[in-house]
């Protein structure tokens, strides 16, 4: 029996257990609360629109199918979520990377006969809240203290594991974490108009 009815939104850890529970609304919730934020750290990420969709179901997917591996102890849902879509965007970006000297190869094998690939253009509108979504992350970004904004880029738009962060930067590895978490949750606040998040 489900709880009785309130005002206010069910918290996003809830959202996650009932996700590992098999409630696809609970996906569904979350999907309506954090999908901006995902698609614009994707798009950051991976450059294309459609790749940045593309990564963004990926992500969802993926927390739909591994929802009981999510631990609260270590950081929140949409860190949760924006860790999954920075690596499918980094898998999508490396093959991507494969996927162009391949054509690239066959284009010069053919002699320039192959035609290029004709791109749909997206609706007038939703180029304009994609970039609106672009601005507001790269506008929370740039509020970042500095060294708080170095590890999110080099961890988001890097690719670099905590580790590598460490040694890129000669910090300790607890330094690193320590700003990482209070990067997000700065982002986290700083990008609720993304979300539909009120509070």
């Amino acid at each position: 029996m489900d709880p009785v009815q309130s005002d206010a939104p069910t918290p996003d850890r809830e959202l996650a257990w009932r996700m590992a529970a098999g409630d696809e609304r609970a996906l569904g919730a979350l999907y309506d609360r954090h999908a901006r934020t995902v698609y614009a750290l994707a798009q950051a990420i991976a450059g294309e629109p459609a790749d940045a969709e593309e990564v963004v179901a990926d992500a969802f997917g993926q927390a739909w199918r591994r929802a009981a591996e999510y631990d609260p102890m270590r950081g929140s849902v949409v860190a949760w979520l924006t860790t999954i879509a920075r690596a499918r965007a980094l898998d999508l970006v490396r093959r991507r990377g494969r996927r162009g000297r391949a054509y690239r190869r066959a284009a010069q094998a053919a002699d320039g006969e192959l035609a290029a690939p004709v791109a749909m253009p997206d609706p007038p509108d939703r180029g304009v809240e994609r970039a609106e979504a672009g601005a507001l992350v790269r506008r929370a970004l740039a509020a970042l203290p500095d060294p708080q904004r170095r590890v999110i880029e080099l961890a988001y738009f890097g690719g670099l594991s905590h580790s590598e962060i460490a040694a890129e930067l000669a910090e300790p590895l607890g330094t690193v974490k320590t700003r990482m978490r209070a990067g997000l949750e700065k982002l986290r606040v700083a990008l609720r108009p993304l979300a539909g998040e009120g509070a």
